[in-house]
């Protein structure tokens, strides 16, 4: 069986957002103290601290007179926190992401519950979706919008509450899915190029178009921002014009999410083998001329969809170097030209005289060697080249922000 998180979303009554607020404060402000106290142990006695000696002192912080209110919520998310903290943690000394950065309350928040802090009742019965979730220290059942019944037989193992910036409520719903099951093989295979104008380049030969959803919405955003800047900090009226922020990039982000969700799942139906390349898309945004176009097409995200729907519908995956020279090796005879700057979108190869279109013939070549690497396990790297992961070798020392200071605890 494979996980699988049901997202529905809810309209909580006004006393069941008030618990629920005050739920995500506690927690944002139990993980603020606790990043901060290992952040300290660090830097003074070059000391990590795991998750047992947090969860003692979040004992002795409930003792304290000032902090009394962490009773009146669940004790579940508080602890839960502190485990999200711990992987991360985990994850950064693995080298895997960055250091762990402080909550903040406009973000939104969410809040982890256990089989042991709620109670679910399937929505579906008799046909109709009308099922039940109570969560602790919660009298009434939320009132979530079944827009979707969960498969037949299964319990959540977890329920994550999430208040997004926007204002909107969302509760997922993590379970173990028997209804997964791989696609029919195929004999379909399919090298992808990124890219900007087209957001892919299949090695079919089809461009799919960027459709530049952060563009589509650029103005009504920047007069919503305009708005903000002008209302005093602190006041109700700057509250509700951030607020009208936040709702037009959740328009901006939905509108992505939601294109790149039929994408990837196009391409996982139809295709046995999808070769993309490992693109650092961290490091190209550094680029200020192309930053936002980058960030709006949304490159990690496609590769983190196809990712896990390959391993759902027993599809086959394969990243190749991101310094395999695809757009400058001719597909028809291996040439590699040496130069080819991003303004020349079709070339002729000096050798066998074939004209390519740049990102068809890189699809090509990504396809090929993807191949390449799934049969023989062939390298694709260039011979004087480094190995990425030794120029990205942490060392398992902590990193500094970028004016080269260390990151100082905040509450």
């Amino acid at each position: 069986m494979t996980e699988r998180a049901y997202r529905y979303r809810f309209y909580p009554t006004a006393e069941q957002e008030n618990l629920l607020r005050r739920t995500l404060g506690c927690v944002r402000l139990v993980f603020n103290k606790a990043l901060a106290l290992q952040t300290e142990a660090w830097y003074e006695r070059q000391e990590r601290m795991d998750y047992v000696p947090t969860s003692a002192t979040l004992t002795q912080w409930k003792k304290q007179e000032d902090l009394q209110f962490l009773h009146e919520v669940s004790c579940v998310p508080l602890q839960q926190g502190l485990r999200h903290l711990q992987k991360g943690f985990a994850n950064f000394f693995d080298g895997r992401i960055r250091y762990p950065r402080f909550k903040r309350k406009h973000n939104g928040g969410s809040a982890e519950f256990t089989k042991s802090a709620f109670k679910y009742r399937s929505p579906q019965r008799d046909g109709v979706l009308d099922g039940q979730l109570y969560l602790a220290k919660c009298e009434d059942p939320l009132p979530v919008v079944w827009s979707r019944a969960l498969p037949d037989g299964v319990d959540p193992s977890t329920v994550t509450v999430k208040l997004d910036p926007s204002g909107r409520w969302f509760v997922s719903l993590l379970v173990n899915d028997p209804t997964v099951e791989a696609l029919p093989v195929t004999d379909g295979a399919v090298g992808i190029d990124a890219g900007l104008t087209s957001l892919v380049t299949l090695s079919s030969g089809e461009k799919i178009s960027n459709l530049r959803h952060f563009h589509k919405h650029r103005r009504k955003l920047k007069q919503v921002q305009k708005f903000l800047s002008r209302k005093q900090k602190g006041s109700k009226n700057r509250d509700k014009a951030r607020h009208k922020v936040a709702r037009q990039h959740a328009k901006i982000a939905d509108s992505r999410k939601d294109f790149l969700h039929k994408l990837s799942t196009r391409l996982v139906r139809e295709n046995q083998t999808i070769v993309v390349e490992d693109l650092a898309v961290q490091n190209m945004v550094k680029n200020h001329k192309l930053a936002n176009s980058i960030a709006d097409a949304g490159w990690g995200e496609l590769v983190r969809m196809l990712g896990y729907k390959c391993t759902w519908y027993g599809r086959t995956l394969v990243k190749i170097d991101r310094w395999f020279p695809s757009s400058k090796r001719c597909g028809h005879c291996g040439y590699i030209v040496a130069s080819l700057p991003l303004d020349i979108r079709e070339w002729e190869c000096s050798h066998c005289q074939t004209v390519h279109d740049r990102d068809i013939n890189a699809a090509r070549n990504i396809l090929a060697a993807g191949q390449a690497v799934t049969v023989c396990g062939a390298n694709v790297r260039p011979v004087d080249g480094t190995s990425c992961e030794a120029r990205h070798e942490s060392g398992g020392q902590l990193r500094k922000t970028r004016k080269g200071r260390k990151q100082k605890p905040k509450l």
